[in-house]
């Protein structure tokens, strides 16, 4: 029996596919259904455990990188944020590569062991007398890479999606085949197609579309607690709580979002959905883009806006060196005169940020969803493990340049250029998807199986 098991698991999700085999007839059992439904309950779980576990983490790393060793600066800041995406993106392909050749819980639970002693490696860092961030920056690399395995837990569900995506326009069929595990196709007269027969070039489309989105997201999340305290002058807790806040609304935004779209995208269709939430992207980058003659507040110095027009670079540096400065028990608030564009650029108003957050919370999620279903689509039947490695390699690309790439702009140039490159990137994706847009179809559509 438990030689039946293994061998069970390391079978496609859909069984012998070559034609004239058993599995073309045969039904999966009420009890094999449950058992798979269990599991995929269990990986929901693992998932969302993960998460939780990366936004706790995340808020803290920087203070205890500060009390743990007194020469880590804020771009060491960065790299030990990116190594966490580093190590993800090194090991999503071979936990998937793995899972197509092996049963899936032996890269699932070597993977658990992994991210449990990086995290003790993590917990400890401040034990050694020297070198306390180098150790620090393994360990995060450590955990992301034994959160790899989100390779191998997006294959096993996609699977099972693309399967209930085959079998749910059937008739007279229990809940359990209506989830996908009719192992054959639905009469003799169906095209039977070898299951390598994947278009590639929609595979790859498909994970720049996912890089972009991620992308996008990711220099978001980054800047905002930089752009709110250099426009609102709020104070580092202000920052941490009011964003805190913000994004959280976000969060819940994103539930609603995913609920919902669902039966919209039986109406209009992922690709519909997936430009639209593009469009609403652009849209969110757009507003935030900086307007009017109203200027942020120097850090340091409160210099009235409307004299700073008319005032040479070279005169505010001097106001600013001749003049008392404000009690140093306080933390310095407002935007810093190193950073020469907050002389001239334009502050972002309140109410111009909270919009384009809201805007920006509907299309992230919305394109999301649409990309990672359309990628399980378009791969079908066939096995999922090294494909969606490749998506989750690229999303954490996108999550390791994205910060890097906003950090360096934002300080350099200012919103108005951050954004305003951003814009134009969206705008070459939406005209990405543009390009490939009839070809972003599910496997069994491509091949007549389903009418679309």
């Amino acid at each position: 029996m438990a030689s039946l098991g293994v061998d069970s698991e390391q079978k496609p999700l859909l069984g012998d596919r070559t034609p004239g085999s058993r599995e073309w007839d045969i039904i999966e059992t009420e009890e094999h259904c449950k058992s798979r439904w269990r599991s995929i309950r269990i990986l929901y779980l693992t998932m969302f455990l993960s998460s939780v576990g990366f936004s706790i983490v995340i808020m803290s790393i920087w203070p205890y990188l500060q009390k743990i060793d007194q020469t880590a600066d804020a771009s060491f800041l960065g790299w030990v944020i990116a190594s966490y995406s580093l190590g993800q993106m090194v090991a999503s392909p071979i936990f998937g590569l793995w899972s197509n050749y092996r049963p899936r819980k032996e890269p699932l639970i070597v993977s658990i062991f992994i991210s449990v002693a990086a995290n003790c490696l993590y917990a400890y860092v401040h034990v050694p007398a020297s070198h306390n961030k180098y150790y620090m920056l393994a360990a995060r690399g450590l955990v992301g890479f034994g959160a790899g395995n989100v390779a191998v837990i997006r294959s096993y569900i996609a699977g099972a999606t693309s399967l209930q995506e085959r079998t749910s326009s059937m008739a007279n069929t229990s809940a359990c085949q209506a989830l996908g595990f009719i192992l054959g196709p639905a009469s003799a007269d169906e095209v039977q197609v070898p299951q390598g027969n994947i278009d590639q070039v929609a595979v790859v489309a498909t994970n720049v579309l996912f890089f972009v989105i991620l992308f996008i997201f990711a220099l978001f999340e980054t800047i905002v607690t930089p752009l709110t305290m250099d426009m609102y002058a709020w104070t580092r807790e202000q920052a941490v709580l009011y964003d805190g806040i913000i994004l959280a609304a976000l969060g819940v935004e994103a539930v609603i979002i995913f609920m919902g779209i669902k039966l919209l995208s039986k109406k209009i269709g992922e690709r519909a959905l997936l430009l639209g939430g593009l469009i609403i992207i652009w849209v969110g980058f757009f507003v935030l883009l900086p307007w009017g003659n109203q200027f942020p507040k120097i850090q340091w110095e409160d210099l009235h806006n409307n004299t700073i027009p008319n005032t040479t670079f070279g005169e505010i540096i001097i106001t600013l060196w001749k003049s008392p400065r404000e009690n140093h028990s306080e933390e310095p608030t407002g935007c810093p005169v190193e950073q020469a564009w907050c002389l001239y650029t334009p502050m972002i108003h309140l109410a111009q940020f909270l919009i384009s957050a809201v805007l920006i919370g509907i299309g992230y999620p919305s394109c999301n969803v649409m990309s990672y279903t359309l990628y399980s689509k378009i791969l079908g039947p066939n096995p999922q493990g090294v494909y969606m490695g490749w998506l989750t390699a690229s999303g954490s690309a996108a999550r390791i340049l994205g910060p890097v790439f906003i950090s360096q702009v934002y300080t350099a140039w200012g919103p108005r250029w951050a954004f305003s490159l951003v814009c134009g990137m969206v705008v070459l994706t939406i005209t990405l998807l543009g390009v490939v847009y009839r070809r972003l179809i599910a496997f069994s559509v491509r091949h007549g199986r389903i009418q679309e």
